[in-house]
């Protein structure tokens, strides 16, 4: 393999890990009926005349399996922090006790669990879209290189068999990180 293509390979392995990475953030918000401090991650409070993250303004702990505490750094702030929770979407009903705020988790439904199941596949999806525009994107800098006779017709079959493979490699990722958050959301 040309050194080129090595560094083809690498910025596409790259570009591929990110989009992984990504998958794994956006689950890391699903709940799964245990007490997580990502699951308050897309919280945001209006403070100090802005919205910032929730992990801003305080910090998250996991006393037990089922409850998250925030522990609110500026008191005139609690007020704002529990109306973030209580909007947020989550379907969260948090309680202040002082600076502390006490976040029960309460039982999944078999209706959420089904709707975080999609919500899963969704997120898995545009994992794959993105891998698949990755290789699309190496594909396009390969032809480009047998355009311009950089590189001949059997470096080109060789190198689009290798993108191919990376690709098929990291969708397969991406199908393994949603079979596992599907068992760990129907688990509970």
């Amino acid at each position: 393999m040309s050194v080129e293509f090595k560094e083809l390979q690498a910025d596409l392995t790259r570009r591929m890990e990110g989009a992984l990475e990504s998958l794994r953030r956006d689950l890391s918000g699903l709940r799964s009926g245990r007490a997580s401090p990502n699951l308050l991650e897309p919280v945001k409070v209006d403070a100090y005349g802005a919205i910032m993250p929730l992990s801003q303004v305080g910090s998250i702990a996991v006393p037990e399996a089922r409850m998250l505490t925030v522990s609110v750094w500026d008191s005139g702030l609690v007020g704002a922090v529990e109306r973030a929770i209580r909007d947020s979407g989550l379907g969260l009903n948090p309680a202040a006790e002082g600076q502390t705020i006490r976040v029960p988790i309460p039982q999944l439904t078999e209706e959420r669990r089904n709707e975080m199941v999609k919500a899963a596949a969704r997120y898995a999806e545009n994992a794959r879209i993105a891998v698949r525009g990755v290789r699309r994107d190496g594909m396009d800098k390969a032809k480009a290189q047998e355009k311009k006779s950089e590189i001949s017709q059997d470096d080109m079959k060789s190198w689009t068999a290798s993108i191919q493979k990376l690709t098929d490699d990291f969708i397969s990722r991406v199908d393994a990180v949603l079979a596992e958050k599907e068992r760990d959301i129907k688990q509970v």
